[in-house]
């Protein structure tokens, strides 16, 4: 799956439990949807720094561009991802299994849905949630996130 901003479309052998991580090489850039990424090759307590600067809802699709040889931007790009989210059966299927999971964060999740009802943001939240899970376990107890969120600004 390429990076979108919406949940998998349904339950895959990725979900949680995280299988055991196939690699353990150090400066690897892995490209795809991060939640996949974190579940299948990155283990516990292995990550010193996360930054995370996710999408912010701009309601806008992103490709990636291609150069030319020469430097010059070419003609060719690809699909990268879409920033919209709605709520949908994928946010909703997102959403049930963080809560399935038990515990805190499925109570928060719980808080925000009761409080935000099935709008485009708690889909956000839905997408979010997992990652920001993931991202908890591969980090190192001596180590920080930095997370970079810009203003909600209404469209």
């Amino acid at each position: 799956m390429t990076p979108k901003v919406r949940p998998p479309a349904a339950p895959s052998p990725l979900c949680y439990p995280h299988p055991k991580p196939v690699s353990t090489e150090k400066n690897k850039l892995y490209y795809g949807d991060n939640l996949e990424v974190l579940r299948m090759y990155v283990k516990d307590e292995s990550v010193d720094l996360v930054y995370l600067d996710p999408p912010f809802n701009s309601r806008q699709d992103y490709n990636v561009l291609f150069a030319e040889k020469d430097g010059t931007q070419s003609n060719s790009q690809i699909h990268a991802f879409e920033d919209t989210w709605e709520w949908n059966t994928d946010a909703m299927r997102a959403y049930e299994q963080i809560v399935e999971q038990g515990g805190q964060v499925a109570d928060t999740m719980r808080a925000f849905k009761t409080f935000l009802f099935n709008t485009d943001m708690m889909a956000y939240l839905a997408m979010m949630a997992p990652r920001l899970v993931e991202l908890r376990r591969v980090l190192k107890q001596t180590g920080s996130i930095y997370l970079h969120f810009d203003p909600i600004i209404p469209v």
